[in-house]
């Protein structure tokens, strides 16, 4: 025997009604209270089909309702098993948001707190080496005073006068030629709860917020490697509401700019600075100051000549791989060939210098027909006005372009070591 009809005259079907009665009566109803801006009780009405039909069409729920009625159904959800109140979630608080007088907003109820996201930023010689880091945390607990109820003793709260016990309030909006819209909107006499305290009634430590300021210390450790934006959780460590699980701590990983390094996922990229005299006859020495204070010494192979932006791959010295701590990509080194200063070449013999040097270059063959002459200026790159966005990448000025890894074999001094 059915004890409640609400839902099947909401679709104007009767309580024998077959599944294809239930969709067809649906669309029907659904085409005729479609949202209309002219109509604002359309919406809501909308909805109520929409949750109607939802029930209705699973076997389960219609069951259940046909058993039990909606005010049945929201007393046995509540005090029923956790399947039973997921089911009455998703039946009640659906994406219809169908008010069935069960208290409060007839919203969701939330299955944990609200998490916690908070920005920590890092240096990459964190992420190298790993680090721990202890600090001390501030979150909302439960009042131990009242439990997390806001009242004193057995005081409890009273039906929100305002929207008379329902938690969501009707608010007009303008919608343009003169038109009116209503939307509903939690109460803001009782925070979309329903109910609420007399200010006698309130718990003297929390005031009533059921809920008081804890401080905590805490540790979290990072790990060798890990990746930018990579997630830290203190699982259960964020603000504590009643009757649900706390939310997380949530700490994401910020990479600061290093002056020396750029990082790409395990591999590493460094610039170093080596003398003219280093770059034609080559070298054996420190390059480097590796993030953990060792020194990398690199000897180029004999009779290779270092051109300036060459490329030499450091195999094992990059970043250390997340979860693989004994793992290590590789370092990518760019060589820049330092000029001699003026003041340098005003101490050597010019003429003996020339004759050690490869030739100067002649005019070119054939000769243009004209010939100017221009004044030899020293310019920055950089000041060169442009006018549109496309100047600086003609330039070769574009920051942004990402730096690749080269293939071993295009690198001339694939062969330089280190010890």
């Amino acid at each position: 025997m059915v004890v409640d009809t609400t839902l099947y005259d909401l679709l104007g079907i009767s309580s024998t009604a077959t599944e294809a009665d239930i969709k067809k009566a649906y669309r029907k109803k659904a085409i005729q209270h479609h949202p209309n801006p002219d109509n604002p009780n359309a919406s809501q009405k909308f909805q109520e089909i929409g949750s109607a039909y939802e029930i209705l069409i699973d076997p389960n729920s219609r069951a259940a309702y046909d058993q039990l009625g909606v005010e049945g159904m929201s007393r046995r959800g509540r005090s029923g098993s956790s399947r039973e109140e997921d089911i009455l979630e998703s039946l009640f608080s659906g994406r219809f948001s169908f008010d069935f007088g069960m208290g409060g907003a007839g919203s969701r109820r939330p299955r944990k707190g609200e998490d916690s996201i908070i920005p920590y930023e890092v240096t990459l010689e964190d992420l190298y080496n790993g680090k721990s880091v202890k600090l001390m945390m501030e979150r909302e607990v439960v009042c131990h005073s009242c439990k997390g109820t806001g009242a004193k003793g057995n005081a409890k709260p009273k039906k929100c006068v305002r929207c008379d016990g329902k938690g969501v309030s009707m608010v007009n909006t303008q919608l343009g030629d003169g038109r009116i819209g209503v939307t509903r909107a939690p109460c803001s006499d009782c925070s979309g709860k329903g109910s609420k305290l007399r200010d006698k009634d309130r718990c003297s430590k929390c005031k009533g917020a059921t809920t008081v300021k804890q401080k905590k210390p805490h540790e979290i450790f990072i790990e060798k490697g890990m990746p930018d934006n990579h997630r830290i959780v203190l699982q259960g460590q964020g603000d504590e509401d009643p009757g649900i699980p706390p939310g997380d701590v949530i700490f994401v990983l910020q990479t600061q700019h290093h002056d020396s390094f750029e990082r790409s996922g395990s591999d590493l990229l460094t610039t170093v600075k080596i003398t003219l005299s280093e770059a034609l006859l080559g070298f054996s020495r420190i390059l480097i100051t590796h993030m953990d204070g060792r020194g990398i010494r690199v000897s180029s192979p004999p009779g290779k000549i270092v051109r300036p932006k060459d490329t030499i791959i450091l195999r094992g010295e990059g970043m250390p791989v997340f979860k693989q701590p004994d793992e290590k990509g590789d370092l990518f080194v760019v060589l820049e060939v330092e000029m001699p200063t003026e003041q340098w070449l005003k101490t050597i013999d010019t003429q003996a210098l020339a004759s050690l040097l490869p030739p100067k270059k002649p005019d070119m063959v054939p000769m243009p027909a004209i010939v100017d002459e221009a004044r030899f200026e020293r310019s920055d790159i950089s000041a060169v006005p442009h006018s549109n966005a496309n100047t600086r990448v003609q330039f070769g000025l574009d920051d942004e372009e990402a730096w690749e890894d080269e293939d071993e074999d295009d690198v001339p001094l694939d062969q330089c070591h280190h010890q």
